[in-house]
């Protein structure tokens, strides 16, 4: 095959299979996204509960994490986890290897890393809220759970969008160190196509062009959510 029609959707083509990556990826870094807010959240909250210990570990988790490399955090995630399985599994009186699926792995280790630096937007969106605010709230009687719900969690998120949308687009490209566990996102499947039809620079300038399409679109909707959370505080500036 010649020219673009290595990029078709006919017999030969690779059009679908990469598609089907782009697909994975997005999957996968979502997935990872959410993991990284859940992880994140507590870690924000142990930072910011002036607890020592908590803080402490919270601090530990954070240096440890933005401090690794994030190939090696994958190669942790995908082996550690199938060891401990392994070994529980073992302890239960089952005999054999217990091994986590390729899409569960990488969102793990998606999440992981993106929980280290989720903990530090969230940290930063929480100082931002106007203490007069928590203390108004205190004072007319609210109990935790409802002012977590009506001003903490909806400011929070406000002034956390331009951070977690940064995050997301290194989420989305951390995703693509997934491909060594076999997993067949984008950039796996570039890989195999690469190696198929023996013409890497096309397969890789065609997984980069999907890289970029998902990136600006992302981005757009990303920059719409923001626009519509601050379009409030952008009249009342006016």
């Amino acid at each position: 095959m010649g020219g673009l029609d290595i990029f078709g959707f006919g017999p030969g083509g690779w059009g679908f299979a990469l598609l089907q990556g782009a697909a994975m990826t997005l999957l996968v870094s979502a997935c990872g996204l959410l993991i990284g807010a859940t992880i994140g959240g507590f870690v924000a909250w142990a930072r910011l509960s002036g607890a020592l210990l908590a803080g402490a570990a919270g601090q530990a988790y954070a240096a440890l994490f933005r401090g690794l490399p994030e190939l090696l955090i994958v190669y942790f995630v995908y082996f550690g986890t199938s060891t401990l399985l392994t070994a529980a599994a073992h302890a239960a009186g089952y005999e054999g290897f217990v091994g986590v699926p390729a899409f569960a792995a990488g969102a793990l280790a998606v999440g992981v890393i993106s929980g280290a630096y989720q903990a530090e937007v969230f940290r930063a969106a929480y100082r931002a809220i106007v203490r007069g605010e928590l203390e108004a709230a205190i004072s007319v009687g609210m109990n935790r759970a409802l002012m977590f719900r009506r001003i903490i969690a909806p400011q929070v998120m406000r002034f956390a969008l331009p951070g977690l949308g940064n995050l997301w687009q290194v989420a989305l490209k951390d995703s693509s160190l997934i491909s060594v566990t076999g997993l067949t996102e984008l950039m796996r499947v570039s890989q195999v196509g690469a190696g198929s039809t023996h013409r890497p620079f096309a397969f890789y300038l065609g997984g980069a062009a999907l890289y970029l399409v998902m990136t600006l679109a992302t981005t757009r909707l990303f920059d719409a959510a923001e626009a519509r959370a601050t379009r409030g505080m952008r009249r009342a500036a006016g």
